[in-house]
């Protein structure tokens, strides 16, 4: 009787304990594959013990220059800000990922990401000059001075 009771109430949806959760706090360890723009990486995670996956990391609270553009001066910009990236994961391919959650784009999640020495690659990007910082929401239309 309680299991029918149960069923009924979260189709309901007044049962918040079987609610699926947006967010996962992490940590979550990872390893890096490859970078993939100034603001993306290929990781190999391990969110349970001996559950492997590969899932493509937005890296939380910034936007890169995008490499596809038609401006020759935002790929150029786009090259810069991925070049720092893997300079900066170079020697610290294991990482940690937390405040997962998906991204507005399927297949990829968005993370805070925090390289194995401790320092948080969003931050440095944007303190060197070569990313935005982004809180999901519209971005604004980038220019070109070829234009």
């Amino acid at each position: 009787m309680f299991r029918v009771i149960a069923i009924l109430l979260m189709f309901l949806g007044t049962m918040p304990a079987f609610a699926a959760r947006d967010e996962i706090d992490g940590p979550v360890a990872a390893e890096i594959i490859r970078v993939i723009d100034g603001d993306t990486l290929l990781v190999s995670a391990t969110p349970w013990p001996q559950q492997t996956m590969e899932v493509y990391v937005r890296i939380r609270g910034i936007d890169a220059p995008e490499i596809h553009s038609k401006c020759a001066e935002i790929r150029k910009a786009a090259a810069e800000a991925r070049q720092a990236l893997e300079r900066m994961i170079t020697g610290a391919t294991n990482i940690r990922l937390t405040d997962i959650s998906g991204d507005k784009y399927f297949g990829r999640i968005l993370a805070n990401v925090t390289l194995s020495d401790g320092r948080d690659p969003a931050h440095d990007l944007l303190a060197d000059g070569l990313v935005l910082a982004y809180d999901g929401g519209r971005k604004p239309r980038a220019s070109c001075a070829e234009e």
